[in-house]
């Protein structure tokens, strides 16, 4: 109840914001004179007129009718219905194919063998209320792509959530995995991380299951009675190693185009090393109960009813899976409306169409949204008016195995993209809830502008203020102090997992993703039941957040797209740059720290008196000490770019106060320019032991998949404890960012500055 109270006085508070705002003049927009921003509105409230919610559930509904992954028939005409759609709303469209790797299962087993016996059903049974649960012959089974064949017998340990601290911390137990199969639950990381981590430390299989305290029983009623995840309800998914690269595991770095070259499948560094198949929590429970050994520590503990052992044994089970390791062809929609005034720098806009099974909600939420969009910028062009800037949707395909259909259309073009691409803007899966936002820190300025111009369905304040409401309520304490005194909410860095990954990290174009979430019952992530009956009664059942999505997608391409300015904001990325330097520089003093005072205690004897000598439990040994690591190259570098940040500010305000207009050679310098920021931000050799991510300030962790690694270089070295080469990424970083901070002064002096 009082917290209840406590958000409807935020609310209130945020309301009368709002209002207050109602009576003042409209902003200049970022990038845009004043009377062109006034212009500007006109045309995004033409557009919201245009968007309707019936349009998204007709399109859901007939795309989500039957199952649709990468290579099935109904994936291809659904990409034929999505491009014939494109061509109706007036836009220049074709479809693009590629072939790529795509093995499907033609042998699954997975059973206990000791001390008692038990078989896996490995099956999503038909639920009542859902009409097209029972499409079993249409779907692929669930199964984890991209693990190799294998059939392994072996004792059996649970490793909780499969990252390196759950081995660290069975290792202290004295509990070895070499030799054995692990299970391991969703959550954490990306489920690709689980076996190759397992793999690492000498397992030989590797079971993933949905614990139902993650998103099943625990958090609300199942399906049907509620929309949390039942208990034979699998996730599907990729494993490939997506930290070490995206897209086709067979042409690396080149587009997967019919005559491509390409590598044999025993070479492909991207597969899995021990065999992986995910179960659900229902098949998961036989195998958990049977684990003997120590208890688990509590924060190993999941949902189901019983106690959780670590192993290993006295389980025993086998594990034998087989794949047709065959290609399939990626359906990609490209759908272009040229522009009018610079037709050479591109605005780019994806979400994918492909599913693990019928995809409601990942991603035809999504979809459907863009395509509202699109529909609605195409009215504008029937109706006379024509972007400056050329703009392209793209409906991509095989993002579900890993990003395919963006990948070799990105390595296909590279050349052009790195020419013409002025940013690239992604959705993925859409519900009720708060808006999120990820991507390029040069963007946060004017994402923030664009969110203090969509109004929420449901609370009547825009979205920009109800974000900041929950910041204050419920985020941390940093994040309370951003949402009180900070003009602008930060915008989350990206690691991976969507369609972003391609132009923001192997080609340094300037990114964003968005959508809207938090408040939806949704536990069936990559199941049979992610449909459109789970949809509209558990997700957002009118579409609002769709519509919602639909305009906050169509006024960042609009803007982009028809800006004077490209409205990119260089102080945003300089704060948020300080903190990630700041942060790596905490983390080598607090790992610093924790060595000298583990060392202290091992020498001391301390250690020992605190465990139980009856159980086991290995001691740990002292470590090498932490040296000090010369971290001023990185804080002078970044001094560099706060400085150029703050000049460039300065004069593009001074050039706004002139009222002196753009002409079109100006626009064209100055957008080239400006597009080449972001690829400063990149190294062609990449990051240590993965070139093809090239950009330096974010990326997916190498132990995280699609958690985020800001400074990665850096980061992931002082987390190795590798000095040298943290020494080292420290210089290369460094000069990065001087780069950087150069062509930003290079975009000033073409504002007119110096």
């Amino acid at each position: 109840m009082r917290r209840s109270l406590r958000l409807g006085l935020v609310l209130l508070f945020a309301v009368r914001l709002a209002q207050a705002a109602e009576t003042d003049e409209p902003a200049t927009l970022l990038g845009f004179s004043t009377d062109r921003s006034t212009a500007q509105r006109a045309i995004e409230r033409q557009v919201d007129l245009s968007l309707k919610a019936e349009d998204q559930r007709a399109w859901m509904k007939r795309l989500s009718a039957h199952p649709h992954p990468l290579g099935s028939p109904y994936g291809k005409r659904n990409a034929e219905y999505i491009a014939e759609l494109y061509r109706s709303f007036g836009f220049e469209t074709r479809i693009e194919e590629f072939s790529v790797l795509f093995p499907t299962p033609k042998l699954r087993k997975l059973e206990m063998v000791s001390p008692t016996r038990f078989s896996a059903s490995l099956l999503e049974p038909a639920i009542p209320g859902d009409s097209t649960s029972g499409q079993t012959a249409e779907m692929l089974p669930p199964y984890n792509v991209y693990s190799v064949d294998g059939d392994v017998t072996a004792e059996l340990v649970y490793v909780n959530f499969g990252i390196p601290s759950d081995y660290e911390e069975l290792e202290r137990r004295g509990i070895d995995v070499k030799g054995k199969i692990v299970i391991a639950r969703y959550g954490r990381s990306w489920r690709g991380i689980k076996p190759k981590v397992a793999a690492e430390r000498g397992a030989i299989g590797c079971i993933l299951y949905s614990d139902p305290a993650e998103d099943g029983y625990a958090q609300g009623d199942v399906y049907p009675k509620g929309g949390w995840r039942s208990d034979h309800a699998v996730q599907r998914g990729s494993v490939s190693d997506g930290p070490l690269r995206s897209g086709d595991p067979l042409t690396p770095g080149i587009g997967a185009t019919a005559d491509a070259e390409r590598i044999e499948i025993k070479d492909a560094a991207t597969l899995t090393k021990i065999p992986v198949l995910p179960i659900s929590y229902a098949d998961a429970l036989p195998l958990l109960r049977a684990i003997g050994g120590p208890v688990a520590p509590e924060s190993y503990r999941g949902g189901l009813p019983i106690t959780y052992h670590l192993g290993p044994g006295p389980a025993k089970v086998r594990l034998a899976l087989a794949f047709n390791w065959d290609r399939a062809t990626v359906y990609d929609v490209i759908a272009i409306l040229r522009g009018s005034e610079l037709p050479d720098q591109w605005v780019l806009r994806g979400n994918h169409h492909d599913a693990w099974v019928h995809g409601a909600t990942d991603p035809l939420s999504g979809q459907v949204a863009m395509l509202s969009e699109a529909k609605a910028i195409g009215a504008l062009v029937q109706s006379g008016w024509q972007p400056r800037r050329t703009i392209v949707y793209a409906s991509w395909d095989g993002e579900e195995p890993g990003l395919l259909g963006s990948v070799e259309w990105a390595e296909t073009h590279t050349a052009e993209l790195q020419a013409k691409a002025v940013a690239y803007v992604n959705s993925d899966s859409n519900a009720r809830g708060f808006l999120g936002l990820g991507g390029s820190h040069s963007l946060e300025a004017f994402l923030n502008d664009v969110a203090r111009d969509v109004v929420d369905p449901e609370k009547g304040v825009s979205v920009h203020e109800r974000a900041r409401a929950a910041l204050r309520l419920t985020g941390s304490a940093e994040e309370k102090r951003d949402a009180r005194d900070r003009p602008n909410l930060r915008i989350g860095a990206l690691g991976s997992g969507s369609d972003y990954t391609p132009f923001l990290q192997h080609l340094g174009i300037a990114s964003v993703d968005v959508g809207y979430g938090g408040e939806e019952e949704y536990g069936q992530y990559h199941t049979a039941y992610d449909s459109f009956d789970h949809f509209v009664r558990f997700v957002d059942p009118d579409f609002a957040y769709g519509v919602a999505l639909a305009q906050t997608g169509a006024r960042i391409v609009l803007r982009l797209a028809q800006a004077d300015v490209i409205p990119f904001e260089f102080t945003g990325f300089a704060d948020n740059l300080a903190r990630y330097a700041d942060q790596v520089r905490d983390l080598a003093e607090n790992l610093r720290t924790e060595t000298e005072e583990q060392n202290r205690l091992i020498a001391e004897g301390t250690y020992a008196l605190v465990f139980d000598p009856k159980k086991p439990y290995v001691l740990p040994r002292a470590k090498d000490p932490v040296p000090y690591l010369n971290f001023a190259p990185l804080q002078n570098a970044v001094a560099a770019v706060q400085k150029s940040a703050k000049t460039f500010a300065a004069t593009a305000a001074a050039r706004a106060r002139t009222g002196r207009p753009y002409d079109t050679a100006e626009l064209e310098t100055l957008g080239k320019l400006l597009i080449s920021t972001e690829r400063a931000l990149t190294r062609p050799f990449g990051l240590p032991g993965r070139p093809w991510y090239i950009h330096q300030i974010y990326a997916p962790g190498f132990y995280t998949g699609y958690g985020v690694k800001t400074l990665p270089a850096i980061r992931e070295a002082v987390e190795a404890r590798n000095w040298d080469l943290a020494a080292r990424e420290m210089e290369n970083v460094a000069e990065t960012l001087r780069g950087y901070a150069r062509q930003i002064d290079r975009a000033t002096a073409a504002l007119g500055g110096r």
